[in-house]
């Protein structure tokens, strides 16, 4: 039981960063951040070894890479299956495709929001200037703060659009509850 709970932490948290890792990458790409940034290239290296021999055989569709949804949700999925060997747990391929996409979506959800939770903290401390992370984190953010800022107006000199912005995306973690969390 030990060895069982060891081995179900091990493989889901070193699943989980590298995937989050991808769908990092993947978001910077679509917003398209800065790609000399140290943070991005550093994504890059982790995830070129396995994402370049990819790319070859899955092209891209306009600005979106899906060699890296494609990696992400591979690794997501065999993240699941290796788990319920693990666990004696059976569940129908359906479901299973349907609780990886729930988690795929929760994760980004989760990427969005801790961006924004660190870009507030950064905002409070004043030391946003020349950080490679806050660049990152504003092209990352941006298009959801933009139309939210068309709505919420500035209070003062305090903006309440990351706010309304993690409010949405609490929402859309609640709407995902309905599907199983891996």
């Amino acid at each position: 039981m030990v060895l069982q709970n060891i081995a179900v932490f091990l493989i889901s948290t070193l699943f989980s960063l590298y995937i989050g890792a991808v769908l990092l990458r993947f978001l910077l790409a679509l917003v398209r951040a800065d790609f000399y940034n140290p943070l991005s290239q550093f994504l890059v290296k982790i995830t070129n070894p396995v994402l370049v021999p990819l790319r070859r055989f899955i092209p891209p569709i306009g600005k979106i890479d899906t060699a890296s949804v494609v990696l992400a949700f591979t690794l997501k999925l065999l993240a699941v299956i290796l788990l319920m060997s693990i666990q004696g747990i059976n569940a129908g391929f359906v479901a299973i495709v349907l609780a990886v996409l729930a988690d795929l979506i929760r994760t980004v959800v989760w990427i969005f929001m801790l961006a924004l939770i660190i870009q507030a903290i950064m905002s409070w401390v004043g030391n946003s200037y020349g950080n490679p992370m806050a660049s990152l984190l504003d092209s990352l953010t941006a298009p959801l703060l933009d139309p939210i800022r068309k709505f919420v107006p500035l209070i003062g000199m305090v903006d309440l659009s990351p706010l309304v912005a993690i409010l949405l995306l609490q929402v859309v973690l609640i709407a995902l509850s309905g599907f199983p969390n891996i």
